[in-house]
């Protein structure tokens, strides 16, 4: 008896050990996992929250009115609400400031090409009292050097505030990006002819001069320039430093005159053109106020991609509700290009020479519907603001089918015309150049387009350091290197 009531005492005190023991592993497994979640909520989320131009994110993040904590700072759920109201808020919602090491170029490369001259040792002009003017007409569409040299400029003697997406810094080691302030485009424009007296042309001179200053430069030497930005916007544009400098991420306007392994969408950055026509404002104009159906004036016999011009011209001269046309900047071809498109409903951007054209960006500055024809076309800041939102996208070979095109614009109705030129006047700021540069503009978006770049500049240029301290000789005995200046301290 005696036994079997120690038995069951023992059997009794098993079971009350295996449930003391599965309590205390049921415990630990749930403080576990709120450690887990609370890990979640400080590391991952942050990273997650990526909220760009259109509204659309890599997760939805459910705050129920509590603060979402992100790397840089506390952005409450009525903010969040607050830039989401329109669908479109700021591609830089952690407010990072891309901090940029400037080189102090002589004047001959940017602003004496403005015909400023420098008054003693100084590079650069007073911008506080006055700033050099850039020569108007077409020369305007690819000054987006002159405005982010403009921006860097201001940064030392503004406030630094939401508005600013990037400062300059003196001292490159701080830096994230190196910015080579050579106005290349109005070089091209102003100095590519060669005179009588030369074997070389003034620009061509000016960026030999350009290649041999920024090699030599230590900043360059120990990121074997993968951290530099170089402006090249017009496509004829820095024709013999590209094959030199091509480490550095370009900001180009297309990629129509450079090989892949010189430039290419995952190195480098797309800047929109400035546009040339003025911008329509408080324009009210609606369905009804815009009586043509399509337009375009333009030079219309290009070469390369741009035959399609003179293909679709022969479609669609006879039809009754659509412009096409011939025109130029003379004879007030931007005045009339102005009126026209302010009343057409649908503007094309058709390849020309080069897969882009300044064409687009009149056109959603005129708030004109662009219909875009240019297979190769790449699009400003694309990586975080949706164009099929507001522009017609139509392959080439489909333009070129009789009625195809017409058809399609005419079986766009009222009501989807309307949402895609309400769009037009949301996004017009995005691409506007401007001094001095506010938020949301074309010269912060393209600062922005960059700092997305920056860590990839950042990693390339790190794994280029990876066997830095030796070389080999060519009879293969080891030769010991000096580390450069910034791993040796």
């Amino acid at each position: 008896m005696a036994e079997r009531k120690s038995s069951i005492m023992g059997l009794i005190f098993q079971k009350k050990s295996l449930f003391c023991l599965f309590s205390v592993t049921s415990i630990l497994f749930m403080l576990s996992w709120l450690f887990v979640l609370r890990l979640d909520h400080k590391f991952l989320r942050p990273m997650l929250s990526s909220t760009i131009v259109d509204g659309n994110s890599a997760s939805q993040i459910q705050t129920h009115g509590k603060p979402l904590i992100t790397s840089d700072r506390v952005i409450h759920e009525e903010e969040l609400e607050g830039q989401r109201k329109d669908n479109l808020v700021t591609c830089n919602p952690n407010n990072m400031v891309l901090k940029v090491f400037m080189y102090d170029l002589p004047a001959e490369f940017h602003f004496e090409l403005l015909d400023w001259k420098s008054e003693g040792k100084g590079v650069w002009p007073d911008i506080r009292n006055e700033v050099p003017h850039y020569p108007g007409g077409l020369n305007l569409q690819h000054s987006i050097d002159y405005w982010l040299t403009l921006d860097l400029l201001s940064s030392e003697f503004t406030e630094t505030t939401n508005a600013r997406s990037a400062v300059r810094v003196h001292n490159s080691s701080e830096a994230d990006v190196i910015f080579v302030p050579f106005f290349s485009s109005l070089s091209y424009n102003r100095h590519s002819r060669v005179a009588q007296n030369q074997k070389r042309s003034t620009d061509q001179l000016l960026q030999e001069k350009l290649v041999k200053y920024v090699t030599s430069q230590d900043e360059w030497k120990r990121s074997a320039g993968k951290d530099h930005i170089v402006l090249a916007h017009h496509p004829n544009s820095l024709l013999y430093a590209r094959w030199k400098l091509w480490p550095a991420t370009y900001i180009l306007s297309d990629f129509g005159r450079y090989p892949t392994n010189i430039a290419n969408i995952d190195k480098d950055v797309i800047a929109p053109y400035k546009h040339v026509v003025k911008t329509f404002v408080n324009d009210s104009s609606g369905f009804d106020g815009r009586p043509t159906l399509l337009y375009f004036q333009g030079a219309i016999y290009r070469k390369d991609g741009g035959f399609i011009r003179q293909e679709l011209f022969y479609l669609l001269k006879e039809e009754k509700d659509v412009h096409f046309a011939f025109g130029s900047v003379q004879k007030n071809g931007i005045r009339n290009a102005t009126l026209g498109m302010r009343s057409s409903k649908f503007c094309l951007n058709i390849a020309g020479d080069t897969p882009s054209s300044n064409r687009l960006f009149d056109a959603i500055a005129s708030h004109c519907v662009p219909v875009v024809i240019s297979d190769e076309i790449e699009l400003p800041y694309e990586d975080v603001l949706d164009y099929s939102k507001f522009c017609v996208f139509v392959r080439t070979s489909d333009a070129l089918k009789d009625k195809f095109l017409v058809n399609l614009i005419r079986g766009i109705g009222r009501e989807e015309w309307t949402r895609m030129w309400q769009r037009l006047k949301k996004v017009e700021n995005l691409f506007e150049y401007q001094y001095p540069s506010k938020e949301g503009d074309a010269v912060q978006m393209i600062w922005q387009a960059v700092a997305r770049k920056a860590p990839t500049m950042r990693m390339k240029a790190h794994r280029s350091k990876r066997f830095s301290h030796y070389d080999t000789r060519e009879d293969g005995e080891l030769r010991s290197v000096p580390l450069p200046r910034n791993l040796a301290e």
